[in-house]
């Protein structure tokens, strides 16, 4: 993740790397944990934090953060001040605090990147202040995701200057009287557009759903970099007050299996957190859960750079049901393909527009429905909706020839590592995303398509060192990049790490034509630590 100013420099912390189900997931019903979490703050907290009357305590009544916020703000205690707590307390104090003071869905939106753990997202905040003296040393999204009135907000400017007082010294820093600065210009600025108390918070606590509303069956698609399109169902079960217990059965698109089975748990009525075992390895899930869809990011544990954008729909939601995805989304013009529509209450035949033909039903359930389809070849190009009975939804892109292709993500950073050491490699992963013109020449999108994949020097530099010949391998069918060990290499100038700067290219066939696209992939030294926001 990368600001508009400089990459992100994450201090060292005893922050653990992903909220798992042992150090995040709770065991006990809502109505428990409210009554223990008072005690737990009165005897665990209190002795710094004095008491402001019922339910409320110094500093601490007077910030809204989300679940990973708080847990940071947890560990900040432990790392710095000698706070001593229990795992099990810790989970009762996270839940507490970000159910009763929380954010809204609309307040964490633009900000979500952050603890979804999209950690490729180059951050556009429109502010050069904001930029230069909050997102230079952490991301945009740490702050982004708080809210505190005027006062606190000055707290936090002076305990930045307190436990690192190079910041006035450091670039950006010392170009200028740091500490009016952030007083005078960046506090105003942060209390009008992050206030502690805002309209949308007020309403969402008096509107907020129960929890037991998400028991059910959920129809789900996604996208892998990497590893494709993935679709199946989620059934969800209550474990007790807001937690739940989860299994899932589902599939890649090339009919290898995406099973698993875990517990979730919600915070503030929509923060959904889960932890799935999926074939052995230990998913995260980090969605929101509102008006019957849960949207969001799901990913390995200990790689979170392979992950998934996850999109699920109830049964239940609607008596019409939804269409939520076509797999794959795209078919060429005078081709025949199979299609497989997912969604919800899938009852009839699809209907996909003019110009193509359904061959055959070849597989039908109330959450997938696969077709054998014929598109003629004077179909209209462009994106289409789909039809079932009552139920539209989705899009399938109809097109002729691919005349762009887009590597996504465009700017991304990859980790050298293992080798003995303590910190995992982390891979850079790619999309080749295909674009095409409709009849009146307007550009739209195809879908991501095969490619062929390579890496090459992003510069003259790079071709100087030799940056292809170690910086890591590319997977030429799956545009996944495998960095270099990490410590020292001894067949490098003065024997220096494997890291590299490097363009990774797609190359696209679409029937004799070649098309490419190009991205830009920093391979560099190991990630020490992995804030829950980083």
């Amino acid at each position: 993740m990368f600001s508009t100013v400089l990459p992100i420099l994450l201090r060292k912390t005893m922050i653990l790397c992903s909220l798992g189900a042992a150090g995040f997931l709770m065991t006990i019903g809502s109505s428990a944990h409210a009554r223990d979490a008072q005690a737990v703050i009165s005897q665990t907290c209190a002795a710094c934090h004095a008491a402001e009357g019922k339910d409320s305590w110094s500093r601490i009544s007077h910030q809204r953060k989300t679940p990973e916020g708080w847990l940071m703000t947890i560990a900040r205690m432990q790392t710095m001040h000698g706070l001593s707590i229990s795992d099990e307390d810790r989970r009762i104090v996270v839940k507490y605090l970000a159910d009763k003071q929380g954010l809204a869905p609309a307040e964490a939106e633009s900000a979500r990147y952050g603890i979804e753990r999209r950690m490729n997202t180059v951050e556009a905040v429109d502010s050069k202040l904001f930029n230069e003296m909050c997102a230079r040393c952490h991301s945009a999204a740490r702050p982004l995701l708080q809210r505190r009135p005027i006062k606190e907000w000055e707290h936090l400017v002076n305990f930045h200057l307190g436990q690192w007082p190079s910041v006035e010294y450091s670039a950006m820093g010392r170009d200028r009287d740091w500490l009016q600065v952030a007083l005078k210009e960046v506090v105003p600025m942060l209390e009008k557009q992050y206030p502690y108390e805002r309209s949308d918070w007020k309403d969402w606590r008096k509107q907020k759903p129960e929890a037991a509303a998400l028991r059910g069956r959920w129809s789900f698609s996604g996208h892998m970099p990497g590893s494709g399109d993935i679709r199946g169902v989620m059934d969800v079960a209550s474990a007790g007050g807001d937690n739940f217990k989860v299994s899932v059965n589902g599939q890649y698109a090339d009919g290898r299996p995406f099973n698993g089975s875990g517990t979730a748990i919600v915070y503030t009525g929509y923060e959904w957190r889960g932890s799935i075992s999926i074939d052995g390895v230990t998913m995260r899930q980090v969605l929101t859960a509102k008006d019957g869809e849960l949207r969001g990011r799901m990913f390995d544990a200990v790689h979170d750079e392979r992950g998934l954008d996850f999109h699920a729909v109830q049964a239940s939601v609607a008596a019409s049901g939804r269409v939520l995805a076509v797999q794959p989304e795209f078919v060429k013009a005078g081709a025949e393909a199979e299609l497989t529509v997912v969604g919800t209450q899938l009852n009839g035949t699809p209907d996909f527009g003019p110009g193509i033909q359904v061959v055959r039903v070849m597989q039908r359930s109330p959450e997938q429905v696969r077709v054998k389809v014929r598109i003629g070849d004077e179909a209209a190009t462009g994106v289409r909706p789909i039809r079932i009975g009552k139920v539209q939804g989705a899009g399938l892109a109809i097109y002729r020839q691919v005349t762009d292709v887009k590597v996504l993500p465009a700017y991304s950073v990859a980790r050298v590592g293992g080798n003995g050491g303590a910190a995992p490699k982390v891979e850079g992963r790619f999309d080749a995303e295909a674009w095409s013109q409709d009849a009146n020449g307007k550009a739209f999108r195809v879908g991501y398509v095969p490619a062929r994949w390579s890496v090459a020097p992003f510069n003259e530099r790079a071709v100087e060192d030799r940056d292809v010949n170690f910086a890591g391998t590319m997977r030429a069918d799956a545009g996944i990049f495998m960095p270099g060990d990490a410590g020292p290499n001894p067949a490098r100038t003065m024997s220096t790490n494997n890291a590299g700067n490097l363009k990774v290219i797609a190359t696209v066939e679409d029937g004799g034509r070649v098309q490419k696209g190009e991205a830009h992939m920093i391979v560099t030294v190991q990630r020490w630590n992995n804030p829950p926001i980083p």
